[in-house]
């Protein structure tokens, strides 16, 4: 391609870009053209004799004719370049999409198993690496809590700061089983007075952890199958 193409070009990009009108300056400072402003100037004005480019005011730069645009897309855009750009941010923005999505369903999950189970819920949302909780209060409620602040504080401990508890989940050999962890077997000291009943989920090639943590006195086998039952769902999109 020519220098006054190139100019061109220049010109035509900068004004999609910005809006605003493209003068020699601009051109040599932003595309670095290794050339005099004289010379950007002198190409410009052949450009504006052509039809190509206009002043749109008085001492303000150029800005490109619709003859300016139709060459542009027939002779000089990079079509090439164009798809790999827009492929590269068709692929992010689906990405932070699905994202996004993924948050929602295991945030439904989770509160759709709050609601099921009388102890906490919990899961791992793979993109931002943290843990959602939901239901703290019914561990409030427990008389082993209510009666002992200090375990209910410990608990606190985990969902103010949860980075501990996901790398305790991240050591567990859980798979695609629901394991119940009771007492002393659980991931953390300070929640040694709780029970843990987790299992690993898949959605949309994303992977986590979802569970319930409640007081050792909690129904295993109705959470277990609750559970099982959200599980399945969120593995299979069905919530």
């Amino acid at each position: 391609m020519d220098r006054k193409k190139q100019i061109f070009s220049a010109i035509v990009e900068h004004f999609i870009e910005t809006a605003q009108p493209v003068g020699s300056k601009t051109i040599i400072v932003s595309y670095k053209f290794d050339v005099s402003p004289a010379t950007v100037r002198n190409d410009m004005a052949e450009l504006e004799e052509e039809g190509l480019i206009f002043q749109p005011h008085t001492s303000a730069g150029r800005v490109p004719t619709d003859a300016g645009y139709r060459l542009y897309v027939d002779e000089l855009a990079d079509w090439d370049r164009a798809t790999l750009i827009a492929s590269k941010k068709i692929h992010e923005l689906r990405k932070s999409h699905l994202a996004g999505i993924v948050k929602q369903k295991v945030h439904g999950a989770v509160k759709l198993l709050s609601e099921a189970t009388p102890n906490m819920a919990f899961a791992t949302i793979p993109e931002n690496n943290r843990t959602f909780f939901m239901g703290f209060s019914k561990i409030l409620l427990q008389p082993e809590f209510a009666m002992e602040p200090v375990r209910a504080s410990q608990v606190m401990e985990v969902i103010e700061d949860d980075h501990a508890f996901l790398k305790g989940l991240a050591t567990l050999d859980i798979g695609n089983e629901v394991k119940i962890f009771i007492g002393q077997e659980n991931i953390l000291p300070t929640i040694e007075s709780c029970s843990l009943i987790v299992t690993s989920y898949q959605y949309e090639g994303y992977k986590g952890y979802i569970g319930i943590l409640g007081p050792k006195r909690m129904p295993y086998a109705y959470n277990n199958a609750v559970l099982k039952e959200i599980r399945d769902l969120l593995n299979s999109n069905e919530l």
